[in-house]
C-alpha cells in the first residue's frame, strides 16, 4: 500500500506568497541540512539580514500563536537558546515563519558532554509553563490519529509486527502523561540541536512545542541517538529513563514508538522500519 507522504517545504513559492501577504521580500539562499518537511536559509533584501523559513501546512496562524510559538518565546526567556520569531503569516492553508538564525552546525553525533549540556537544557524547561495553563498541553494520539503523523493504520497493515505493535500502543493504561507545567519542545534529539565546538549554541525546530512534562523530551532524545551514538552514551541516558515513574515514561514511549514506526513506513526503507521495531519493543513487549 502507497502511504501518503508529508509535504516538503517549496521555499521560492512560499517567499513570493510571503511577499504577497506582507510586503516583505525575502530572498532564498537554499535548504537548510536535515529536517523531514524542511526549511530554508534567507536573506531579508532590505537589510541583508540572515534568517531561517519555515512553513506548517494546514495550520492556523492564531492555534501556533497559542501554543508552539508561545512555548517558543518562554523558552528563550528561560535562557533555553531557541531562535526569536521575526515574521508569521497565514498563507493560504500553511503558516510561515522566519525565524532567528542561530549560531553553530546541526549536531550529528552526541557524545558525552553534549549530553551534559542536553540534560542541564533539559532542567531549565522544569516549570517554566506555571501559571499558562492557556496554553495546550502534549497530546500522545496513543489510541487515535495525530494530525498528519502517528497514524495508527500504518502500523496494523504493515506486517503482523507492526499490528503487534500497534496494540500493544494502545494497551498502554494512560493514554496521556501526568499534567505538568514544563515546557516540552516535543522534537528534542541531535538533528534539532546546534553546537559550536563542543558547546550546544540552539535548540530549534518548536513548531510541536507544548505544555506537559519535561521528561517527554529525553524519551524522544533516546528515539533521536538510536544508533546515532557510542553504547556509554546510549548507556547513560537509558540510566535516566530507568528512574522515572512508569506513569511518565510507559505514555511517552509508546508515543515515540508510534510516531518513529508510521513515519518510517511511509517515508524510510524497510530496514529503518526494523530498527525503529527492534527499539520500540524493547519497553513496550
Amino acid at each position: 500500500m502507497t502511504w501518503q507522504r508529508a509535504q516538503r517545504l517549496d521555499a521560492d513559492r512560499l517567499v513570493a506568497d510571503l511577499y504577497a501577504q506582507t510586503g516583505v521580500r525575502l530572498v532564498v539562499e537554499g535548504p537548510c541540512a536535515g529536517g523531514e518537511v524542511g526549511a530554508a536559509f534567507v536573506r531579508w533584501a532590505e537589510t541583508g539580514r540572515r534568517s531561517v523559513l519555515k512553513w506548517r501546512p494546514h495550520s492556523r496562524l492564531e492555534e501556533l500563536q497559542a501554543g508552539p510559538l508561545a512555548v517558543q518565546k518562554a523558552a528563550v526567556q528561560a535562557g533555553i537558546p531557541a531562535p526569536a520569531t521575526q515574521l508569521s503569516a497565514q498563507v493560504g492553508h500553511a503558516v510561515a515563519m522566519v525565524q532567528e538564525l542561530l549560531p553553530g552546525e546541526k549536531v550529528d553525533l552526541l557524545d558525552e558532554d553534549l549530553l551534559d549540556q542536553a540534560l542541564r537544557l533539559n532542567a531549565l524547561q522544569a516549570g517554566v509553563l506555571r501559571g499558562r495553563e492557556d496554553i495546550p498541553s502534549v497530546k500522545l494520539f496513543l489510541r487515535e490519529d495525530g494530525p498528519g503523523y502517528c497514524l495508527h493504520e500504518p502500523l496494523r497493515q504493515h506486517s503482523a509486527r507492526g499490528a503487534a505493535l500497534e496494540r500493544m500502543i494502545k494497551a498502554v493504561p494512560d493514554s496521556e502523561m501526568p499534567a505538568g507545567n514544563d515546557v516540552v519542545h516535543l522534537d528534542f534529539h541531535p538533528g534539532n540541536l546546534l553546537a559550536s565546538g563542543k558547546v550546544i549554541t540552539g535548540v530549534v525546530d518548536w513548531d510541536g512545542a507544548a505544555r506537559g512534562n519535561r521528561a517527554f523530551d529525553l524519551v524522544t532524545l533516546r528515539f533521536g541517538i538510536h544508533h546515532r551514538a557510542d553504547t556509554n552514551v546510549t548507556n547513560r541516558l537509558d540510566d535516566v529513563l530507568n528512574q522515572l515513574p512508569e506513569s511518565v515514561l510507559k505514555p511517552a514511549w509508546a508515543h515515540m514508538s508510534l510516531r518513529m514506526t508510521d513515519w518510517a513506513i511511509r517515508h524510510h526503507a524497510p530496514t529503518e522500519v526494523s530498527q525503529w521495531f527492534d527499539l520500540a519493543e524493547q519497553r513496550l513487549s
